[in-house]
């Protein structure tokens, strides 16, 4: 989850960033973070029951690392 702050530019900066799972805060400086981050945004094509519904949330290293150890197939690292 991504909160912004609106610069006088009317620019867009990033104030804050919470894992959508743990609930952890990703240090912020200068609408820079810390940390590295998972972001997703997912639109959700025709034959979805979501049709075009966008969902977007934010995984700190360790949420996952988490979720792709629970994988039945493994991923393929590319390097």
């Amino acid at each position: 989850m991504r909160q912004y702050r609106t610069e006088l530019e009317k620019t867009e900066k990033i104030e804050k960033i919470i894992c959508n799972k743990c609930g952890r805060e990703i240090p912020v400086q200068g609408g820079v973070p810390q940390e590295d981050v998972l972001e997703v945004e997912k639109r959700w094509g025709y034959y979805s029951r979501k049709d075009n519904q966008v969902d977007c949330f934010d995984l700190c290293e360790d949420c996952y690392d988490e979720l792709i150890g629970s994988f039945r197939i493994k991923m393929e690292n590319q390097r």
